[in-house]
């Protein structure tokens, strides 16, 4: 298996979503009204029956009972604000019926300025089924149900059951049993008709409804509140102020999106909550009011749009710095962040290579010279073409990936660790293939020497890629989720900024007056600048042991004295006898085949998975999970997240400058705030997520969550790429006080 395909296999498999069927019949005549229940993260469901067995041509109440975990909610069947109602699609025998869900009184949820209707703790939902006359008695009657809803607190999750009960057709002289108490109870909660008068008319800004009844003034009465059927009738999230005239209870409502036109009615339910002794009681009434006249001509609109609200939303609204970025706003953006890219610490290694390029071709032509830089520079271009190229194919087939995605890839770090060694070897004199493997020291004027430079080139695409500098984030958000042509375009664009800074040099002599005269000193320079690539290759081989385990190192320094001994063996004898000389080089070629093949096989098949570069802490921060994250927001606390990788070399610099200065790490404790760690090591299909609703397709990300009151939405502020103390030290103080933001 390619290290391609094991990354598309790994990102395939990470963002298939499993939904949970629950179809578990009953059995038996005898269990008559068992019934199937599935139990999600937020909901357990069943469906219960208004009896224990059915009479051929009967009509029964079928009711889905869902018990909802604290603090969240359902929806009504007009869900206010946002939210999206409960719907169930029946399947029932031949001849059998559904009609309409029979929706219960709601109640209200205020979160910030939205507004919502639904139900909390427990809620039944009753449906009229009509058996069929033909039913033959001694069968079963199977009703299945598919259910789609959705869950809210801070966020929103779309939940999808499957649920099923049998119940057995007797005769009619035979008793059809009580059913589900929960039958019972739901139809008490069904809002009822009633006898009062109601109308409404418009008033200046207002919608004044009128309802005449000799219990609406009692004092026992504690709160009243009117929900129209239909969405945009009225503002949701507006108090209803409540006035008595008489016997007449008069409520001022604010006219919505949708106004109620004259001769039309307004239909909703009117819910009445009485104080007793024993508690609080609520009951809902029918309304149908008649409008009398036309709303005003510039009624109020609503405050918030239609539309489901979540924590994810907030954060989209909030830090998408991509969001209103078009393509030339991006192609300036990320052909500054490749110009920026040149000074990132994951970018140091290559330079070695450009620097003795550049010294070596000052002694020739400038054409000789430009034409390096072009070499170069289409190098680069291609490879980040490729990338891109390939980036479309993995979300063509539903892939989610971002920039550094083949970082993820255990096979390929081991690779690009074997070439930052093998290149390292080249600059230390141990072996030299052209002059050099990035083309120093052959004739300019032969095709090796360009065919050098790009190759540099395409190798300062492969390690520039773990790394994000400034304005990057935003123009690789943006391509993202654009067509191919504009990704590849935005993708360009950041590879010919990452190739200036070189195709000036070569371009313009007078440039190269700031470089050094060449001389016998450059062959020490170049093999001091090995050392860069040997710390490089020690970087990656870190890095494949947060990913494959301890186990990988032992395999990866293994490969690595393969290579060398293939490096040593071949430059030692290639002037040799041709006898000892192709036999040298066969040792050798089979020397790195086993470096390769041994390599993938010991980190793709036996090697075990590490738990990942942040599987352990100090106790200063927290593996980061959308449920901790979710809870700390909930209770209005402070949050710091940092989502990073192994193979980030600009994450890991953030954590050594910013994170872990004393200083920050003592106003964290002293704030109260709570630090949250994301590992994108290996792929993470949460932190995809996470990053994508930012804007960014890589890490580092790094967001600052404010204190806010419980309830309330809290307030991210998204910090830059590159981190200073100074820089988390501010963010720290917006986020303890949020009047600052």
């Amino acid at each position: 298996m390619s290290p391609i395909t094991c990354i598309t296999r790994r990102l395939i498999n990470t963002t298939l979503l499993a939904i949970l069927l629950g179809s578990l019949v009953s059995q038996g005549a005898l269990a008559a009204n068992s019934s199937a229940e599935v139990v999600t993260d937020h909901v357990r469901a069943q469906l219960v029956s208004s009896v224990d067995a059915v009479h051929p041509g009967a009509e029964i109440l079928i009711g889905l009972h869902q018990k909802i975990i604290p603090h969240w909610h359902t929806y009504w069947r007009n869900s206010g604000d946002s939210g999206i109602p409960t719907t169930i699609d029946w399947k029932l025998p031949e001849g059998a019926s559904a009609g309409d869900i029979q929706w219960p009184s709601p109640s209200r949820f205020n979160i910030g300025p939205i507004t919502n209707y639904g139900y909390e703790s427990q809620v039944t939902l009753l449906t009229s089924i009509q058996v069929p006359k033909t039913a033959a008695v001694g069968d079963s009657f199977p009703v299945h149900a598919k259910v789609n809803w959705l869950v809210c607190a801070e966020i929103c999750v779309p939940e999808e059951v499957e649920l099923d009960i049998n119940l057995p057709v007797v005769a009619a002289s035979v008793s059809s049993g009580s059913g589900n108490p929960l039958i019972k109870k739901a139809l008490a909660d069904l809002p009822v008709d009633t006898s009062w008068q109601a109308k409404a008319e418009y008033s200046k800004d207002s919608l004044l409804l009128h309802i005449e009844g000799s219990d609406l003034s009692a004092k026992h009465i504690s709160d009243i509140n009117f929900y129209p059927q239909e969405w945009g009738n009225i503002l949701h999230n507006t108090q209803q102020e409540r006035t008595v005239q008489g016997k007449a209870l008069v409520l001022k409502l604010n006219p919505g999106e949708s106004p109620v036109q004259a001769g039309q009615p307004l239909v909703g339910v009117l819910v009445v909550t009485e104080g007793s002794g024993s508690g609080r009681v609520s009951r809902g009434f029918n309304i149908r009011a008649a409008v009398s006249n036309s709303p005003p001509a510039a009624a109020p609109k609503p405050t918030a749009a239609k539309s489901p609200i979540s924590a994810e939303a907030l954060k989209n609204a909030a830090a998408d710095e991509s969001a209103n970025l078009g393509l030339p706003a991006a192609l300036l953006l990320a052909f500054l962040g490749g110009i920026i890219l040149n000074l990132m610490p994951c970018v140091f290694p290559v330079l070695s290579i450009k620097a003795l390029s550049l010294l070596n071709h000052t002694k020739h032509s400038a054409a000789e010279t430009r034409w390096h830089g072009v070499a170069y520079t289409l190098g680069i271009l291609s490879s980040f073409a490729l990338l891109g190229i390939l980036l479309i194919a993995l979300k063509a087939g539903g892939s989610q990936v971002g920039w550094g995605f083949q970082f993820q890839s255990p096979v390929f770090v081991l690779v690009v660790a074997y070439l930052m060694f093998a290149v390292g070897l080249s600059l230390s004199g141990v072996f030299t293939i052209g002059g050099s493997v990035a083309g120093v020291g052959s004739s300019l004027a032969e095709r090796p020497g360009y065919a050098g430079s790009f190759f540099t080139g395409v190798l300062a695409t492969i390690v520039a890629t773990p790394c994000t500098a400034p304005f990057m984030g935003a123009a690789l958000g943006f391509a993202l989720a654009q067509p191919p042509i504009v990704l590849l375009s935005v993708f360009l664009s950041l590879g010919l900024g990452l190739a200036l800074p070189y195709l000036l040099l070569s371009t313009w002599p007078w440039l190269q007056r700031w470089l050094p005269r060449p001389g016998l000193w450059m062959e020490r320079v170049k093999q001091v600048l090995a050392f860069p690539m040997y710390l490089a290759a020690v970087w990656l081989v870190w890095v494949l042991a947060q990913q494959a385990g301890a186990n990988s190192v032992a395999i990866a320094l293994g490969g690595m004295v393969a290579i060398a001994f293939a490096a040593w063996l071949y430059d030692s004898t290639r002037n040799s006898a041709i006898f000892a000389k192709h036999s040298s080089a066969a040792i050798a070629a089979i020397a790195v085949v086993l470096a390769l093949v041994g390599g993938y096989w010991g980190v793709e098949v036996s090697a075990a998975p590490a738990a990942g570069a942040v599987s352990k802490h100090d106790g200063q921060w927290e593996p980061y999970s959308e449920e901790r994250l979710q809870s700390l927001l909930a209770e209005g606390k402070p949050v710091f997240l940092n989502f990073t990788a192994a193979w980030c070399i600009t994450c890991l610099a953030n954590e050594r400058v910013a994170l872990s200065d004393s200083r920050v790490v003592a106003t964290f404790k002293d704030a109260g705030i709570t630090y949250l760690k994301g590992d994108w090591t290996n792929q993470d299909a949460q932190i995809t997520k996470i990053l994508k609703e930012f804007g960014r397709s890589g890490v580092p990300l790094y967001v600052a969550y404010a204190a806010a009151q419980p309830g309330q939405p809290a307030k991210p502020v998204v910090l830059p790429q590159i981190l200073t103390p100074e820089i988390v030290l501010n963010a720290v103080h917006q986020s303890v006080n949020p009047a600052n933001l």
